[in-house]
């Protein structure tokens, strides 16, 4: 392997395993926890997306909404309603399940 080769190899990191690291900064910790619940939700809406095999604008017809709203909910750059959250359990065949858990 020449060295040009052996530059562009990346090490692979398990995200977890970054994560629990991440976790240690207080600054980080905060924000994450500000913000990352909000992101698992996207994270799960586009994989349920992909798993049942239906575009952003299907869902969106599936859910009243427009295309665009269904990419920034993904990207996590948007609040969920329970209403909202609801439809998008309903498009999905799923039920709605929210907890607070300590």
């Amino acid at each position: 392997m020449n060295k040009k080769m052996q530059a562009k190899q990346f090490k692979v990191v398990d995200f977890q395993d970054y994560l629990a690291e991440q976790l240690k900064n207080p600054s980080f910790k905060k924000d994450y926890e500000r913000f990352g619940k909000q992101l698992e939700i996207a994270y799960q809406i586009l994989q349920l997306r992909k798993k049942k095999g239906l575009s952003q604008s299907d869902l969106a017809q599936r859910i009243g909404t427009q295309q665009s709203d269904v990419a920034r909910m993904e990207a996590g750059q948007q609040n969920f309603t329970t209403n909202t959250l609801q439809k998008i359990a309903e498009a999905f065949g799923y039920n709605l399940k929210i907890e607070f858990v300590k």
